[in-house]
């Protein structure tokens, strides 16, 4: 008989500074597949300062990423038990959001990026998170399509909408665009649409506008 058991697990992350509890927006980013958040965050390192922490949760399904040595990555979810491994990334974000705001004198604005994979799972952690997203950005990525229209309509009314893009992005099929547009439209909001030339990639100049609110 196949069962299952729910005991604790330790979990890893990793965090631009210890948060001072006074600044004023944090931002939280979803590494891709394949990526470890400890190198995932070092993109986003130049933008750290006494007002903006960068919080980064790492997947924890771990993996070789060719044959069975060598360079290890994360994911955040395969088809296998798909729906246990959600349901656990739900748990871990939630318990280290608590975790970090907890000291904070008063709540600063929450921002989040997913990257590839990480943007159809912060889609879903976000849409049942009970705080509110000030900006959502998903790069190189999108809805997850199995998301609550019902739970994504409320969730993101006040959440301002960013879909990123390489021009070049081998990954990226225009039949995945539309059918992203299509899912916005359905959840009643508008959204930026940015493009860079480059790959499956983060860029740093569209990044860099992204993050000062230059958009």
């Amino acid at each position: 008989m196949k069962k299952s058991i729910r005991f604790s697990y330790e979990a890893h992350y990793s965090i631009s500074h210890e948060p001072s509890g006074k600044e004023k927006e944090l931002w939280l980013v979803f590494h891709g597949y394949g990526q470890l958040a400890e190198f995932f965050i070092r993109k986003f390192l130049p933008f750290d300062s006494a007002d903006r922490v960068i919080l980064a949760p790492e997947g924890t399904n771990y993996g070789y990423l060719k044959e069975f040595q060598g360079r290890v990555g994360a994911n955040w979810m395969t088809k296998h038990e798909r729906e246990v491994a959600i349901a656990n990334n739900h748990r871990y974000l939630n318990f280290l959001l608590e975790q970090t705001l907890e000291n904070f004198e008063s709540l600063p604005k929450i921002h989040v990026l997913g990257f590839s994979q990480g943007a159809a799972t912060c889609t879903r952690w976000a849409s049942q998170w009970k705080g509110q997203i000030a900006t959502l950005v998903l790069w190189a990525g999108g809805f997850a399509q199995d998301l609550s229209l019902d739970l994504g309509r409320e969730k993101f009314e006040h959440t301002e909408l960013i879909l990123a893009f390489g021009d070049q992005d081998e990954l990226i099929q225009e039949e995945h665009k539309a059918q992203q547009m299509a899912l916005v439209q359905s959840l009643g909001k508008s959204i930026q649409v940015l493009t860079f030339p480059g790959g499956h990639e983060l860029d740093s100049h569209l990044l860099e506008k992204i993050m000062n609110h230059e958009i």
